[in-house]
């Protein structure tokens, strides 16, 4: 029953009534309950004589659902997916499987049948297109066949009947845009229009960056999840799906003959070290990007000197590590885990300072406020601030409807944003229990949040502050958040997005979607003013500590570098 539950509603009780599924959601789960009498009824079916037989296994089946899960960003879902089903045990190597694999065959799936429709019984084409839009869902309904062929002999019918009062009047004339109505980007009254996923976008010359410009970084051999530049250089680390992180050296003054550095996570098995087969699921440099810190679904911490060796491996966490943070000070990393609790550990000995047990399902995120104060949220739709040495949260923050997806302090450490699933982003005070603002535009889950790097307590202190939201309903939005209000929205994706990051001044923002393209927008005109397109969906995008590069990485394994300078 646990599938009812969408993304990472994985991890807790189902809530009644379960939540609306979409087309791909409902064809999936359909599968996953079907999948035994599916795949007895396939391998025991003699096939027809001089018809190759057909070979469908359950891990096969299951190994393209775990990887759409993925790929969907469902990750908790994939999680607990690939426990039950023991995707690990299977002998199938997911580097040579593409993405989309479960969409492509069900698209194929879908062609099958309409050529089912579209043929006679006695071996003839239909004269004319018999469907228009045939759904995943339609095409497995009982006799779709018969009906559909049968639906367009009618509709046949009907226009040879009006044919002749047809031929009588004057062509077709296209129709204005209704009381004068302008487009904005090419949307009618700006609105974006949910229904154009099938192609892929036209990129403007304008705004386009040159292939010259941008650098592919190959070597992971799955997901490329996260992606962080080093504070101080040029040095670009990446974590991936294939159980690596990397760090890429793109500075102009590199004379080494390796451009990356391997970080392969291990785990201790009959007295060696192991590869962990786990994702890599977040990283952080410290401040002065001497060390960096990853985290993992197989539960361990570890915190890697900037030449690739692996200083401290911090093992407290009881199952995957979703989220880790250095405090400015860099004496202590901050983790938050599928266990519900969130650890603070001493960065120079590798021990754990104090562990949280708030959380009463898994925590998500978190973020510091200051070197001992921090905030956690949690699928539980809770927020908690706690600071070190403390035996009970300083504040919880209640009113989210859903779990919370992201939580960020703004650059003054007064006001703390959150994102949910429940379409919101709200603004939170220490100085009041209920949230000071209530932002809701969002048609769909909000993934990730940012503040800007600007206002009281930055290097740009005269520019005003703004938020940034990134929503799967494929628009980003830039908030002012003084008033309260929305002023930019962005809608040229087409897909989920997934990140977005400010430049180090605050001009600029960079959002990257699973259509393959990171964008690039004037924060003050909402202007897009650079686009690229990948080879793989984006997962996250960043840029260096000059502004001149943003990094991005994607679900094909890559990670691309734009160089933004003229």
């Amino acid at each position: 029953e646990n599938f009812y539950l969408r993304g990472q509603d994985i991890c807790c009780p189902p809530p009644p009534p379960p939540p609306e599924l979409g087309p791909d959601d409902a064809l999936v789960f359909a599968l996953l309950l079907d999948s035994q009498v599916l795949l007895s009824s396939v391998s025991n079916t003699p096939p027809p004589f001089g018809w190759v037989k057909m070979s469908i296994t359950s891990d096969e089946v299951n190994f393209l659902v775990y990887r759409y899960l993925q790929e969907s960003g469902f990750s908790h879902s994939a999680f607990t997916f690939g426990i039950e089903s023991h995707i690990s045990q299977s002998n199938i190597n997911g580097t040579l499987v593409p993405p989309a694999a479960l969409i492509s065959i069900l698209q194929k799936g879908l062609q099958y049948v309409e050529a089912e429709i579209s043929i006679n019984e006695d071996g003839t084409v239909f004269d004319g297109r018999p469907i228009e839009s045939l759904s995943l869902i339609d095409a497995v309904m009982p006799d779709v066949v018969q009906t559909r062929q049968q639906a367009f002999r009618d509709k046949l019918a009907q226009q040879q009947a009006a044919c002749a009062m047809a031929a009588s009047t004057s062509g077709n004339q296209s129709n204005p845009p209704k009381n004068g109505e302008a487009t904005v980007n090419g949307e009618e009254n700006g609105t974006h229009n949910m229904n154009n996923h099938n192609e892929p976008m036209e990129m403007d010359v304008d705004v386009e960056i040159p292939a010259n410009k941008a650098t592919v970084l190959r070597g992971h051999e799955s997901e490329v999840f996260i992606c962080a530049w080093n504070p101080v250089s040029d040095l670009l680390a990446s974590g991936s799906g294939d159980s690596t992180a990397r760090i890429w050296n793109l500075n102009e003054n590199n004379n080494s003959n390796s451009t990356q550095l391997v970080l392969r996570h291990c785990i201790r098995e009959g007295g060696q070290d192991v590869p962990s087969n786990k994702d890599v699921t977040s990283l952080d440099w410290n401040s002065d990007g001497t060390l960096l810190a990853t985290g993992s679904y197989d539960g361990f911490a570890r915190i890697w000197t900037k030449d690739g060796n692996l200083a401290s491996t911090l093992g407290q966490h009881k199952g995957p590590i979703f989220a880790l943070k250095w405090n400015k000070k860099g004496n202590s990393i901050l983790s938050a885990g599928v266990d519900k609790t969130t650890i603070i550990w001493d960065a120079h000995t590798g021990e754990a300072k104090q562990q949280f047990p708030f959380h009463s399902a898994p925590a998500l995120d978190v973020d510091w406020q200051n070197n001992t104060t921090f905030a956690s949220c949690s699928t539980d739709m809770c927020i908690h601030v706690c600071r070190l040495g403390n035996d009970r949260p300083l504040k919880t923050f209640q009113g989210h409807t859903n779990e919370v997806n992201a939580i960020k302090w703004d650059p003054s450490g007064m006001l703390l944003a959150s994102c949910s699933d429940d379409m919101t982003l709200k603004i939170w005070s220490m100085k009041q229990e209920s949230c000071v603002h209530d932002l809701q535009a969002h048609s769909k889950e909000i993934y990730t949040i940012k503040w800007s790097p600007t206002g009281p307590g930055t290097s740009n202190p005269n520019s005003n502050i703004m938020l940034a939201s990134a929503s799967f309903d494929s628009t980003v939005r830039l908030w002012d958040v003084e008033r309260g209000v929305c002023i930019h929205t962005l809608t040229k994706h087409q897909e989920p997005v997934y990140s977005v990051a400010f430049s180090p001044d605050g001009k600029h923002l960079a959002s990257g979607s699973f259509d393959k393209c990171v964008h690039i927008w004037n924060t003050t005109t909402g202007a897009l003013v650079h686009s690229y397109r990948g080879t793989g969906g984006i997962f996250e995008v960043c840029w260096n500590s000059t502004g001149d590069k943003v990094g991005a990485s994607a679900s094909d394994g890559s990670v691309c570098v734009l160089d933004l300078r003229k």
